[in-house]
C-alpha cells in the first residue's frame, strides 16, 4: 500500500477524542508525514468535535438517529469522509461498526485495547481480566467487515498487575495505544505497507 507525503487523514471518534489528540498533536509538528484533514463523529456536541474546532480543522457529525437504517446511516458517512478525499481513514475511539459501503470506499485503521486476535469486542479490557491473563496490550490493525478481525499492523504488550481493576488497566493500554497509533501513521507516512493475507510489513523509506 503506498501513500502520499503528506498522508490525508480523516479521523473519526464518538467522545472526548483524547486518542484524537494524540494524533493532532503528531500531525502539528513540524516534518510529521500525515495531516488531519478533517474530523467526523457519530454525534454532536462532544469534545473530540470541539478539538478539531479549536486548531479550525473541519468537523462534522453523521448520527445514525437520523438515518432509516445503518445502511443508509453507513453510506451517509461515507459520503460526509469521502467530501474531503482522505488517503487513510482513522477509527479512534469511533464506537460504530462501519458498514460495507463505508469499508469498500476507504482504508480504515482502527485500535484496540488487547492483543489481537484475543479479546476483540466492546469489553475487552474486562474480558482479559477475567480471563486472567499476565499479558494484553493495545493493537493497530485494518478495519474489515468483521469485529476487528482485520489484518494486524501493530502491537505492544501491556503486563497486567495482580491488582488491577479495569479502569486502571485501561489507561495504562490508553498511553501505550496513543503512541502506537501515531507511530503507526508516521511508518505508513514514510514508506506504506505490503499486506500478504493477514500479514502485514512496513515498507521503510
Amino acid at each position: 500500500m503506498e501513500l502520499p507525503t503528506p498522508v490525508k487523514l480523516v479521523v473519526l471518534a464518538s467522545g472526548s477524542g483524547t486518542l484524537l489528540q494524540s494524533v493532532l498533536d503528531a500531525t502539528g509538528r513540524s516534518g510529521f508525514p500525515a495531516k488531519v484533514v478533517a474530523v467526523g463523529a457519530d454525534r454532536t456536541g462532544i469534545e473530540a468535535l470541539a478539538r478539531a474546532e479549536r486548531l479550525s480543522i473541519p468537523s462534522f457529525a453523521v448520527r445514525v438517529a437520523d438515518h432509516p437504517d445503518r445502511a443508509a446511516w453507513d453510506k451517509a458517512l461515507a459520503e460526509a469522509v469521502a467530501a474531503y478525499r482522505p488517503d487513510l481513514v482513522v477509527s479512534a475511539g469511533f464506537m460504530k461498526i462501519l458498514g460495507s459501503e463505508f469499508l469498500g470506499r476507504f482504508t480504515v485503521i482502527n485500535t484496540h485495547p488487547a492483543l489481537l486476535p484475543s479479546f476483540p469486542g466492546m469489553h475487552a479490557v474486562r474480558d482479559a481480566l477475567e480471563a486472567g491473563v499476565k499479558v494484553t496490550g493495545s493493537t493497530v490493525h485494518f478495519a474489515d467487515a468483521g469485529v476487528d478481525t482485520g489484518p494486524i499492523i501493530a502491537q505492544e504488550a501491556v503486563v497486567v498487575e495482580h491488582d488491577d481493576t479495569e479502569d486502571v488497566l485501561h489507561e495504562r493500554i490508553k498511553a501505550v495505544e496513543r503512541r502506537l497509533l501515531v507511530e503507526t501513521i508516521e511508518r505508513l507516512g514514510r514508506g506504506g505497507c505490503t499486506v500478504d493475507g493477514r500479514k502485514v510489513t512496513f515498507r521503510e523509506h
